[in-house]
C-alpha cells in the first residue's frame, strides 16, 4: 500500500518510499542529472557516496545534500578505479550497497563518419564497460542480500537516435542491452534493474550540443535552444526536478515489480509507442 504522508508545513502530499538507512553509490554523482537523483534519494533518508572527476565540485555537492553524503573522486573509465570504489564507498557508507545509481557523461557529438575508432573505444569504456563493471562487482552482494536497485541513467537517444550524436545513439543502445540481460537473470531474487531515459533536459552537458549544433548549422545557441524545446510535445526543455524523483521511486520497494524496463522522462519526445 503506498502511504501519502500530509505535511502541514508545506501543504503538500509527500510519499514515503521506504528508503530510509539504505546505502546508495550514485555514479557522476555531483552534478546535473545525477546529482538530481542523488538529492531525490537523500530525501528519502538514503546515505549516499557520490563519485566525480572534479574534487571541488564534488565535496561542494555532498556538503548541499548534508549529513546523508559523501563525496569519492574518480574517474569511471578508470579500471583500475572501478575495481577499488565499491570498497571505498561500503567504507564511508559504513555499510553495503544496496542502490547503484550509474550515470557518466556522454560521448563527442559528431556524425558517424567523423569519429575515430580510437573515440569509439572511450565512448564504450565509459558508457558500457564501466557501468557494467561496476554492476558486476556490486550486483552478487545484492543478491546475496535479497534487495538491490540498478538505475542506469542513459539517454533517449536508446530508442530515438539523434542527429549529429553518433556515438552516444551506440552506446546507449549497447548498454541497454547489456542490463536487459542482467534484469532477467537477477529478477527473481529481489534485485530490479531499470534504465532511466532523459530526453532534452536543460543541464551543463546540453551546452555543448547546442554549441555543436550551432556552428553545423551556422546559428546561435539561442535560436537552436528554442528549437530544440520546439520539439517537444510539452513545448520546453527538461529540468533536473522532472528527473530525480523518477529514479528515487525506481530505487523503493515500491518498485518492487517493475524491472528490466526503460523509463523515458522526455516531455513526450520519443515518438515510438513503447
Amino acid at each position: 500500500m503506498i502511504v501519502g504522508v500530509f505535511s502541514p508545513e508545506s501543504g503538500e502530499d509527500k510519499m514515503d518510499l521506504k528508503l530510509a538507512g539504505t546505502c546508495g553509490l550514485v555514479m557522476a554523482g555531483t552534478r546535473g542529472l545525477g546529482f538530481a537523483a542523488a538529492k531525490a534519494l537523500a530525501g528519502e533518508g538514503v546515505r549516499l557516496v557520490l563519485v566525480g572527476r572534479d574534487a571541488s565540485i564534488g565535496q561542494a555537492a555532498a556538503a548541499e545534500i548534508g549529513g546523508h553524503a559523501s563525496f569519492i573522486r574518480g574517474d569511471l573509465s578508470d579500471a583500475d578505479f572501478r575495481a577499488g570504489l565499491p570498497s571505498l564507498a561500503e567504507q564511508a557508507l559504513n555499510g553495503p550497497i544496496g542502490i547503484l545509481i550509474t550515470n557518466a557523461g556522454g560521448p563527442p557529438t559528431g556524425a558517424f563518419h567523423e569519429q575515430p575508432l580510437d573515440a569509439w573505444r572511450r565512448a564504450y569504456e565509459l558508457n558500457v564497460f564501466g557501468h557494467i563493471d561496476i554492476a558486476q562487482r556490486l550486483v552478487p552482494g545484492m543478491t546475496e542480500r535479497g534487495f538491490g536497485r540498478v538505475v542506469n541513467i542513459t539517454s533517449f537517444v536508446a530508442k530515438e537516435p539523434y542527429p549529429n550524436m553518433s556515438l552516444s545513439n551506440s552506446v546507449r543502445a549497447a548498454l541497454h542491452g547489456a542490463m536487459a540481460s542482467l534484469s532477467k537473470e537477477v529478477a527473481g531474487r529481489g534485485v530490479t534493474v531499470n534504465n532511466v531515459m532523459p530526453g532534452i533536459m536543460d543541464t551543463g552537458a546540453l551546452e555543448r550540443v547546442i554549441d555543436a549544433r550551432a556552428a553545423m548549422h551556422g546559428s546561435d545557441a539561442t535560436t537552436v535552444r528554442a528549437a530544440m524545446a520546439a520539439e517537444i510535445p510539452m513545448g520546453r526543455l527538461g529540468t533536473a526536478n522532472d528527473f530525480g524523483p523518477v529514479c528515487a521511486f525506481l530505487c523503493s520497494p515500491l518498485a518492487d515489480y517493475i524491472t528490466g524496463q526503460s523509463i523515458a522522462v522526455d516531455g513526450g519526445l520519443i515518438h515510438g509507442m513503447s
